[in-house]
């Protein structure tokens, strides 16, 4: 057996004791026959077979991908890594806490730009609510505003022949939007409806979840990677693995490598459904947020190194984040389900590693989408 057949096994009896660690495969039906049909392999000795795997690997993308697998089975197993050594191993990046005056900076402009009175949670959410997209008009939006960061997209990188995405409306999940990839170039993308969709974040969805981010990047990579080069061990997608790093960095920075008229044709769209809102205010509040766009990892390490209980890291969340209780939860649901306990550095770290590599240059964004850059390229970029 290969090592990329051997990470796939590794993968898929992972992925047997925890649901969602599989993100997506389409991989060699043999190999996912053989996990299905076999008794549960103990965490322990997914361990031993990770780090057998590993010890035979040169550095290389490969090995990246076996790490996150084997750490994250020394978790299941229940070893004693902290939290941020379990974060760095999966994901080759190490998660840092937010300076205390950056919340207070983003808190004093987000105060400048909310209207209404009350505490700023409540401020944010009024917003979020009076410039939701109504649930009647959400789909037809969106699949308008999908076709044109498609065109835009084809225009810039090229699609794969045959791509094609199908859309859904989902609820009670701990995320907001999520993309299935099915293989044969085939994506399905549900949008979680309990968490309100802006007219601004919308956009944001649409260019993250399909066009140029996550669907872009495994339709092209199952051609130039799969189909091409026969690296079978692109057909599987694991959480807790750099993979994860690559994919958030490229789809957090989708919308800002179409350019900045993608805004106007977004406006255009709402417009022919009959939407007006304040398109300055809402991309100014945007901005202000950035630079606390890690606050699920500071969230996270209150919980897993602090030893917070889930209402102390509510009530962090709240106060630094200006979240309303609810939307809290839901920040704290997401870091501490199984699955995601240590995925959200990468939005954070994706973004900001990303952007660094490619600084909007359509042809550095391209390597991206065709090549799996490791992180430590990346860290070597900033």
């Amino acid at each position: 057996m290969t090592p990329a057949e051997r990470y796939i096994l590794l993968g898929l009896r992972l992925g047997r004791h925890v649901d969602g660690l599989v993100d997506s495969y389409y991989g060699p039906a043999e190999l996912k026959e053989q996990a299905d049909g076999e008794e549960l392999v103990p965490p322990e000795q997914l361990v031993a077979d990770g780090a057998a795997l590993l010890a035979e690997l040169d550095e290389s993308w490969l090995r990246d991908l076996v790490r996150g697998l084997e750490t994250y089975a020394r978790v299941l197993a229940g070893e004693s890594i902290s939290y941020s050594d379990e974060v760095e191993r999966c994901y080759g990046v190490r998660p840092q806490r937010i300076d205390p005056t950056v919340y207070e900076e983003v808190h004093a402009r987000l105060d400048e730009l909310l209207p209404g009175d009350g505490t700023l949670a409540d401020r944010r959410e009024a917003w979020r609510q009076q410039n939701r997209v109504p649930a009647e008009k959400l789909m037809p939006v969106m699949l308008d505003l999908f076709a044109e960061v498609r065109r835009r997209t084809q225009q810039l990188f090229g699609l794969p022949e045959g791509e094609e995405i199908a859309v859904e409306e989902v609820s009670d999940e701990p995320w907001w939007a999520f993309n299935y990839y099915q293989g044969g170039r085939r994506s399905h993308i549900v949008v979680n409806v309990d968490v309100p969709t802006t007219y601004h974040d919308v956009l944001e969805l649409c260019c993250h979840e399909g066009y140029p981010g996550h669907h872009t990047e495994r339709a092209t990579k199952e051609v130039a990677l799969v189909e091409e080069r026969g690296q079978i061990e692109e057909t599987i997608n694991m959480v807790p693995t750099p993979q994860s790093v690559l994919a958030e960095g490229i789809a957090e920075t989708a919308r800002d490598v179409l350019g900045p008229d993608v805004e106007e044709a977004a406006i255009a769209i709402y417009r022919r459904h009959g939407i007006e809102y304040d398109h300055e205010r809402a991309q100014a509040i945007s901005r202000a947020m950035e630079p606390m766009r890690g606050i699920g990892v500071d969230v996270a390490l209150k919980i897993h190194e602090d030893g917070a209980n889930v209402d102390e890291a509510v009530e962090y969340a709240m106060r630094c984040g200006a979240l309303t209780e609810q939307r809290a939860r839901q920040s704290v649901r997401f870091v501490t389900d199984p699955t995601w306990r240590a995925y959200s550095i990468c939005y954070s770290a994706g973004g900001e590693l990303a952007r660094a590599f490619h600084r909007n240059d359509p042809a550095r964004f391209k390597q991206l989408l065709t090549e799996n850059v490791r992180i430590s390229e990346l860290l070597g970029s900033r």
